[in-house]
């Protein structure tokens, strides 16, 4: 779980394991590790788990006693239960620590203290927590990938810069939410699955559309000019400009980065802007350009660009 502060820049960090037990044994106050990473087995112990007991479920069966005995064991058993309740109410007072073992090329995650759990049943224990890792939040548009939606990109990298990077990140699904008054109130902003992430890799996680954030490109203007003509008196090039407008809106109470990609799939072709347009653009490659611009809150960007396409003798 991911908790955004107010301005977005920083994302506290919560990670959860779900441990399920169907291995047909019931585990009381068993110590729990966890082993990051892929670990390869001979035998298909799921598999092997599953299949039905033999001669009935394990275990010592329970003895049905009469009268004042069973009265008395009764007595005693919600004597021992009280005990036990109390011992866990002051365990779970107190967050519990994780300490980290490096195993080769896994890591072993031991939580403390002891679980509780049946056959058939699972639990969400803590796996790690850091605060105040820094992240960046970018919005892309690119048509060919996501249509006419804006995309939610979040940022960050698995290091020391970040306050992570003391083991890799096991993989799972990440809710972010973000502070939305000074009471603690939470606004959901999305989530994404994600993979394994070693140390010092960098993690873009994709928490979906958004509505806050619009592109609007628009094709203004289409011509044709620069005409060639063979000896027969024939046109064998030409160019056809297309000028397009494209609009930005952040309806968002916050500023936002947003970058948009552009992808040209005929050859022979230019880019330019307008004079008046002052946009950060770069050409990725032969096929793709991508405009960046930072919007405040509740603000509006519009600029323009031309294409330029050459045909025939024009592309030679």
């Amino acid at each position: 779980m991911g908790i955004l502060s107010a301005d977005e820049k920083v994302m506290r960090l919560e990670g959860y394991v779900l441990v399920a037990n169907n291995s047909g044994e019931d585990y009381q106050n068993a110590q729990v590790r966890l082993i990051v990473g892929q670990v390869h087995v001979l035998d298909e112990i799921a598999a092997l788990a599953s299949r039905p007991e033999p001669y009935g479920r394990p275990g010592v069966r329970p003895v049905v006693m009469k009268g004042i005995y069973a009265n008395r064991n009764r007595a005693t058993r919600e004597a021992v239960d009280k005990v036990e309740t109390e011992k866990k109410r002051d365990a779970q007072e107190a967050p519990k620590q994780i300490v980290k073992e490096e195993l080769s090329e896994h890591f072993l995650y031991t939580i403390e203290g002891t679980e509780t759990i049946p056959h058939g049943w699972s639990k969400r224990l803590p796996s790690f927590s850091a605060n105040a890792v820094p992240v960046v939040n970018l919005y892309k548009y690119e048509e060919e990938r996501w249509g006419q939606n804006v995309m939610r990109m979040l940022s960050f990298k698995n290091d020391k810069e970040h306050k992570l990077g003391q083991t890799p990140i096991p993989g799972g699904m990440l809710r972010v939410y973000r502070l939305a008054d000074k009471e603690g109130h939470l606004s959901y902003e999305g989530q994404s699955s994600f993979k394994y992430i070693p140390v010092d890799e960098d993690v873009e996680l994709n928490l979906g559309a958004v509505e806050t954030v619009i592109v609007k490109p628009t094709l203004m203007d289409f011509r044709s000019d620069q005409f060639m003509y063979d000896q027969n008196g024939n046109i064998c090039g030409w160019d056809e400009i297309h000028e397009f407008k494209v609009e930005v809106n952040n309806t968002r109470d916050a500023p936002c980065k947003v970058e948009i990609t552009r992808n040209f799939t005929t050859p022979h072709r230019s880019l330019e802007l307008k004079e008046k347009d002052r946009i950060d653009y770069q050409k990725v490659d032969m096929d793709t350009a991508r405009f960046t611009l930072s919007l405040q809150p509740r603000s509006k960007i519009e600029f323009r660009y031309i294409l330029t396409t050459r045909h025939g003798r024009r592309a030679e």
